[in-house]
């Protein structure tokens, strides 16, 4: 009987350990100016591949946000969407509204010193309704980022989405 108990006990105690070391902190790093910070992909053992979503805006200054899963046991997906919280609070923060230029992400096999990765080079930009915001751009925004995921998915190959990104840059 006392053995079971302990066993149980044991068994308890392992569970929680686990999880803790599962779930754990992830790795970032402070917003900073893109011009004037290095990307943490640069000379990483592991690289990453970079996408375009948006062409930069004029005048608009560009900063970079860093987001790495504690594990390997997260999705890139979940990585991106707290990168993108973190971004899209800092613009909220100015008045402004989040826009993606550039991503980076980690390819797998995510193992042991390869985590899931995103690096997002963003701008703060007028948010739509305010006067000089852009509505088409708001729009082709919306259709890049849904293609992105969509090619992170695997639902798109990267050919699918050159093909529909190139379409979605060529309409006025």
């Amino acid at each position: 009987m006392q053995l079971t108990q302990f066993f149980i006990k044991s068994l308890k105690t392992s569970v929680a350990v686990a999880a803790v070391i599962l779930a754990g902190c992830a790795d970032t790093s402070p917003i900073q100016p893109a011009a004037s910070s290095k990307s943490q992909f640069e000379g990483a053992v592991y690289g990453g591949e970079s996408v375009t979503v948006s062409a930069s805006t004029l005048g608009t200054e560009e900063y970079r946000v860093f987001h790495q899963g504690s594990t390997g046991f997260v999705s890139v997906q979940s990585v991106r969407t707290d990168a993108e919280q973190r971004a899209t609070e800092f613009c909220d923060r100015k008045g402004t509204a989040m826009k993606t230029l550039r991503e980076t992400t980690s390819k797998p096999p995510h193992i042991l010193g390869n985590y899931p990765r995103v690096e997002i080079i963003f701008g703060c930009v007028a948010r739509p309704g305010m006067v000089g915001a852009p509505a088409d751009d708001d729009s082709k925004y919306t259709k890049l980022l849904n293609l992105k995921k969509l090619l992170d998915g695997g639902v798109l190959t990267p050919q699918e989405f050159e093909r529909e990104k190139a379409k979605v840059l060529s309409q006025p």
